[in-house]
């Protein structure tokens, strides 16, 4: 672990510095070609600075920071779009901080923002990480007796709390280094969506969905509009956008396993984006009540997960390689507070 920890530390220093370098030598050039260019170096590195990592947690976790969104908010920056760009240009830290966590900031508006209303589970931090160990510990310990389906469905409840957990310490981080940046919330209930489209564009990974957003779905719709008509255009964006997502995910299951990919969660995320756009089509006809609507869309993200998105995990094992280092890192706290319980004692006594 100790060899990981420094292979880690290694893997930041060299985000750190190649975002200096953007921040100070690309964000000089003009935008578009001649600062695409100076980028295109650094989104190399970002690349295979998941194969500088053994760790399938720290590896999923480098390559969907990293790899992924740091490489699509760059891309963003040639040509001076946010979140990246502003006017005035953001400082050095805001910039690193922006860039390197899956952060999104909030709108700056005139009006009051309205009271966020209370969150129908009371799922913060401070009880995400409880919930998230029970399971983990749980399904380590009693994996071979729980059945496949209830298993995914406690990764389905894990992928989310796991998500939740890491945007919310890349917040707190923030808001130590006293950046003064305010900042959206990772997700807002996705389990009370009623329908696929309010999932995955309002409720679901915010960060990610934004960055798709720019990056995929605004150019496709802008380049398709001319020969397809703004509707159809926007349509066509939005499958992109869901493909580009799949294929992202692909690399990401090989950075952690390099298996060869299945596509099968290219496929999930694919028949979610034709879905979308069905529904979306659908919604201009009739419109289900809520009652039906939420357990229906909820339902269908689940049975979809069930049959594309988690077998391949299971098959090659990066389920079980990141529920033992989990379970190790569990091991090392209650090592590390037992010692510092005893020397407690071992001081009161004496």
């Amino acid at each position: 672990m100790e060899g990981e920890i420094k292979n880690l530390a290694g893997v930041w220093l060299a985000v750190i510095a190649s975002l200096c370098y953007c921040h100070l030598i690309s964000a000089r050039l003009p935008k578009g070609k001649w600062r695409l260019i100076s980028i295109i170096p650094i989104i190399y590195v970002f690349a295979i600075l998941p194969l500088y990592l053994t760790s399938a947690f720290f590896t999923a976790v480098i390559a969907f920071f990293i790899t992924w969104l740091a490489n699509f908010k760059l891309l963003l920056f040639a040509f001076d779009q946010r979140p990246l760009s502003s006017n005035p240009p953001k400082s050095l830290p805001i910039f690193v901080a922006m860039a390197a966590l899956p952060l999104k900031l909030k709108p700056k508006t005139e009006a009051p923002t309205p009271k966020r209303p209370k969150k129908l589970l009371p799922l913060y931090l401070a009880t995400e990480i409880p919930i998230s160990a029970i399971l983990i510990s749980l399904v380590y310990d009693y994996k071979q007796y729980i059945h496949p389906h209830l298993l995914m469905a406690v990764y389905c409840c894990l992928t989310f709390l796991l998500i939740e957990i890491l945007v919310q310490l890349s917040s707190l981080l923030v808001r130590a280094l006293t950046l003064g940046l305010e900042l959206e919330p990772p997700s807002d209930e996705p389990y009370l969506s009623t329908s696929l489209q309010e999932f995955w564009g309002r409720r679901w990974n915010l960060t990610v969905t934004s960055t798709l957003r720019e990056t995929v779905y605004k150019p496709v719709r802008s380049a398709a509009t001319a020969a397809l008509g703004r509707h159809s255009a926007a349509l066509v964006g939005v499958v992109a956008a869901f493909l580009v997502s799949g294929l992202m995910h692909e690399l990401l299951f090989w950075y952690v396993t390099k298996a060869t990919p299945s596509w099968e969660m290219t496929m999930f995320f694919v028949v979610h984006g034709v879905c979308v756009v069905v529904e979306f089509e659908l919604k201009k006809k009739r419109r289900l009540p809520w009652y039906l609507s939420g357990p229906l869309t909820v339902g269908f993200v689940a049975a979809t997960s069930f049959w594309l998105f988690f077998p391949p995990l299971m098959r090659n094992g990066a389920d079980a390689m990141v529920l033992q280092e989990f379970r190790s890192v569990g091991e090392l706290v209650k090592e590390k507070i037992m010692e510092i319980w005893l020397r407690i004692i071992g001081h009161k006594s004496a």
